[in-house]
């Protein structure tokens, strides 16, 4: 089974990144763009017949070495394989 984890940074937390990429977009003369956030994206192939079960490991994942959730929200879904 094929899951996306998207994991980005909680709202309130500073993103100097994506502070950087629009000043940057901005600069190449795309002065319409007015927020970036910036985050990471996972594509896990998971032995795992059972949807559930398997949303249940890639939270395990997150939890534990993906995402910081202290500063950082994420989400799961699954893909076409």
């Amino acid at each position: 089974m094929k899951l996306q984890v998207i994991v980005t940074l909680k709202k309130d937390v500073l993103d100097p990144q994506g502070s950087a990429i629009k000043n940057s977009l901005a600069n190449m003369g795309f002065k319409n763009v007015e927020n970036v956030r910036q985050g990471k994206i996972f594509d896990l192939v998971v032995k795992e017949k059972n949807e559930k079960e398997a949303i249940s490991k890639a939270k395990q994942m997150c939890e534990k070495l993906l995402a910081n959730l202290t500063i950082e929200d994420y989400s799961i879904k699954i893909t076409k394989e």
